[in-house]
């Protein structure tokens, strides 16, 4: 039994402009497929405007659907109110009652659909512990911190007991040191209740820290629909491969040439040379175009005895548990990853080395990845 269903599913937003005839726009979701089993935890993960929020309304209800079908736990539920869609939702707006205490919000929802009071406060008791939540129970809102109002928000979300759990940009408000103490809670908990659960979010570091798989999504269109080490290790096109990691792929426009058998990636206005895997021997050839990714983390620099190219650093930054070392590449900046703890400056010379076998192909006009055959 899937957990959730979403069977070409289409958004499209109708607007009228003052005093102009009716617009019709884009599709803001655009044929979207995706299934989730019973239990797992997905991320719709996107830029701002991509579709990713309306794709979770329209599962929740709050959206209309243009096109297709959503399905609950084999239930299709295009004609049922969010009433009745048994979902949970946590958006990121905390939307607590403040004339109510955090007990009273929790078991808001139960008490507004007729649950005696005796269940209400066995479930409220049960689930504020799973949030840390359980020593704020007489508090108001108001005495609240931030990282406390979202574990509350989460916490009445949970106590339905839904099938599906829908959070939309939950950790949005928190600072750096809440939010990765907040993901930790997250998954800790999902781990738990063994919820279905939907997560949308911008930050990839989220969704590769929490997603069983993750959807990505951009202009309505999903990219790429996979494990977080598939979308990280085998990203469908340049998009994907840009949008997750961090610091993100280096994605580099290359000429290839032959010589001696052997083809090289080389770059307008510069001396680098990193040869191409014999993989991809049967898709390319002498003056093929195309673009090159690579990641920070796999492109080295090397000792004394390498035979690597000798290039100037630009940029360094030492994050303490990491350097990024910028290398001019032509126009482009080609970002590496070390712990070396070298301290490097502009204008210092390094030789470059890359694992040519990490590299990755795509194509220059439609951004598709280029695989051998």
């Amino acid at each position: 039994m899937s957990g959730l269903k979403i069977e070409h599913v289409y958004k499209r937003y109708d607007n009228e402009g003052k005093g102009k005839k009716k617009k019709v726009n884009d599709f803001a979701v655009k044929d979207l497929n995706l299934e989730a089993e019973v239990g797992e935890f997905i991320a719709l993960l996107g830029p701002s405007g991509c579709g990713k929020t309306t794709t979770l309304r329209m599962t929740a209800g709050l959206e209309e659907i243009t096109d297709g079908s959503i399905y609950i736990n084999d239930v299709r539920v295009n004609d049922l109110e969010p009433k009745d869609r048994h979902i949970g939702l946590a958006f990121e707006d905390y939307a607590m009652y403040p004339p109510l205490t955090v007990y009273d919000n929790i078991g808001f929802n139960l008490k507004a659909k007729g649950v005696s009071k005796e269940e209400i406060d066995k479930r409220v008791r049960e689930i504020a512990p799973l949030m840390q939540c359980d020593d704020l129970l007489d508090k108001m809102p108001v005495k609240l911190s931030g990282g406390q109002k979202q574990r509350v928000n989460i916490a009445r979300a949970i106590v339905r007991r839904p099938d599906l759990l829908l959070m939309d940009e939950p950790l949005s408000h928190l600072d750096g040191k809440a939010r990765q103490a907040m993901r930790t809670e997250i998954k800790r908990l999902i781990n738990e209740i063994k919820c279905t659960t939907v997560y949308v979010t911008h930050d990839q570091l989220e969704a590769m820290s929490l997603a069983d798989r993750i959807a990505i999504i951009n202009f309505g269109v999903l990219q790429q629909y996979g494990t977080p080490a598939e979308v990280y290790d085998d990203p469908v096109n340049e998009f994907v491969a840009g949008f997750i990691g961090e610091p993100p792929m280096n994605i580099l426009e290359t000429t290839i040439i032959g010589e001696n058998d052997h083809f090289f990636f080389t770059f307008a206005n510069s001396n680098l040379k990193i040869q191409v895997p014999e993989r991809y021997y049967n898709v390319v050839k002498h003056g093929f175009k195309c673009k090159m990714g690579v990641r920070p983390m796999d492109v080295l620099i090397g000792g004394p005895d390498s035979k690597g190219t000798p290039e100037h650093v630009a940029t360094f930054e030492n994050l303490g548990d990491e350097r990024r070392i910028g290398i001019r590449v032509g126009d482009l900046l080609l970002m590496l990853i070390t712990e070396d703890e070298t301290r490097y400056k502009a204008g210092d010379t390094i030789k470059l080395e890359v694992r040519a076998e990490k590299t990755h192909l795509f194509d220059i006009e439609t951004g598709d990845r280029i695989r051998s055959n």
